[in-house]
C-alpha cells in the first residue's frame, strides 16, 4: 500500500475536532515525567500496540487501546470525543504508521499535544519499494522487539524510577520474539519457495519470514485494501489460483470481507486448499505473543496439508 494514502476515517477525525473544539475540551497536556507512586499514560492506536505497552510498563502505565474490537476493520474505524480525549492526555502515543492510522496524527496535532510519539512504521526501518509499504509490521517479529525497547527507553524518560523494570521487561518481550522467530526460520527449511495467497497483505512479513511468495495479483490485493471495486480480470485471475490449485494457502483477512473476498475464500475451500484466518488485532484474551503463535500454528498446519499443482 502506497504509504500516502488516507483512509476515510479522517474526514470522522476532522470532525470530531472541530466538534470538541466548540465544546471547550481541554487540550491540557501532563508533563513529561511523573512520580514513582502515578502511572504514565499511554495510548495506543491498536490493541496490539496496546497490549505490548502493558507487557513492558506493567503496572506502572496505564493504557488505552482506541481500537480493539477484534469485529472492527481498522480501515474503517471513525474516532469519537472519547478518543480525542484519551489523545489529549497521554504522555506516550504509539501509532503503526505508513498511513495506516492517520487519524491519531490529526487528533494530535489538534490538542497541541506535547506526548512521545511512537511509530511503529518508522522503528522497523522498512522504506517503500516503487511506492508501495506493506504498513502491516506488527506481523514482523523483529520490528517488534525493537518496538518493546523503543517503549522501554521512553517510558524511563517518563518515569525514571522504574527504567530497570521496564528494560527487563523489553528483554523478556524480545526473548519471545526471538522463539516466534526461531519457529519460522524452521518452516523457512522446508517451505521457502511455496507460492501462497491473501486477500490483503496483512501476513505479508510473516510469509516472508518463512520464505513463502505471494502470487496474488497486486491489482486485487489493493482494491481489496483500499475498500475499492476489484476489476474483473483481478478477481478472475485470483480465482484461477484456487481452482488450479496453485497455491499452498489462502490467508483471508476475517476484519474486512467482500463478496469479492467471499468468493475466493469459496473457491479455495471448493479446491481443498486451506484456509487460513488472519486478523489485525488481538482476538480477544490474548496476548501478542499468544496471537502470532496461533498464526505460526495456523499456517504450519496449512503448509503441511498443502498439495500444489506446478
Amino acid at each position: 500500500m502506497d504509504s500516502s494514502v488516507k483512509y476515510p476515517l479522517l474526514a470522522a477525525a476532522t470532525a470530531v475536532v472541530a466538534a470538541l473544539t466548540l465544546a471547550g475540551c481541554s487540550s491540557s497536556t501532563p508533563s513529561a515525567s511523573t512520580s514513582s507512586d502515578e502511572k504514565v499514560l499511554v495510548v495506543a492506536s491498536t490493541n496490539v500496540y496496546g497490549d505490548i505497552a502493558s507487557q513492558i510498563g506493567g503496572d506502572h502505565v496505564s493504557v488505552t487501546s482506541i481500537l480493539s474490537n477484534p469485529n472492527q476493520d481498522p480501515h474503517g474505524f471513525e474516532a469519537d470525543a472519547q478518543t480525542q480525549l484519551a489523545i489529549s492526555k497521554a504522555q506516550l502515543i504509539i501509532e503503526n504508521g505508513g498511513g495506516y492510522d492517520d487519524y491519531v496524527d490529526t487528533m494530535r496535532d489538534s490538542t497541541s499535544s506535547k506526548a512521545t510519539l511512537i511509530n511503529a512504521v518508522e522503528v522497523s526501518g522498512f522504506t517503500p519499494t516503487d511506492g508501495e509499504l506493506n504498513e502491516h509490521v506488527f506481523y514482523d517479529y523483529a520490528t517488534m522487539a525493537k518496538l518493546a525497547n523503543r517503549i522501554a527507553t521512553d517510558l524511563s524518560v517518563a518515569d525514571p524510577d522504574n527504567s530497570k523494570l521496564f528494560f527487563d521487561n523489553a528483554v523478556t518481550f524480545s526473548a519471545s520474539m526471538s522463539k516466534l522467530e526461531a519457529q519460522t526460520a524452521a518452516l523457512k527449511k522446508t517451505y521457502a519457495g511455496d507460492d501462497v495467497s491473501y486477500t490483503e497483505p496483512v501476513p505479508g512479513y510473516l510469509f516472508d519470514a518463512i520464505g513463502l511468495t505471494n502470487v496474488t495479483p497486486s491489482a486485487f490485493s489493493e482494491a481489496v485494501e483500499e475498500g475499492d471495486d476489484v476489476a474483473p480480470s483481478a478477481l478472475n485471475d485470483t480465482l484461477k489460483l484456487m481452482t488450479q490449485k496453485k497455491v499452498a494457502l489462502l490467508a483471508y483477512n476475517e476484519q474486512a470481507s467482500s463478496p469479492e473476498t467471499s468468493q475466493v475464500q469459496k473457491a479455495a475451500e471448493a479446491a481443498g486448499i486451506p484456509v487460513v484466518p488472519v486478523t489485525e488485532t488481538l482476538p480477544k484474551g490474548d496476548d501478542y505473543q499468544a496471537w502470532q503463535q496461533a498464526n505460526i500454528d495456523a499456517v504450519k498446519a496449512a503448509l503441511a496439508k498443502a498439495v500444489l499443482t506446478k
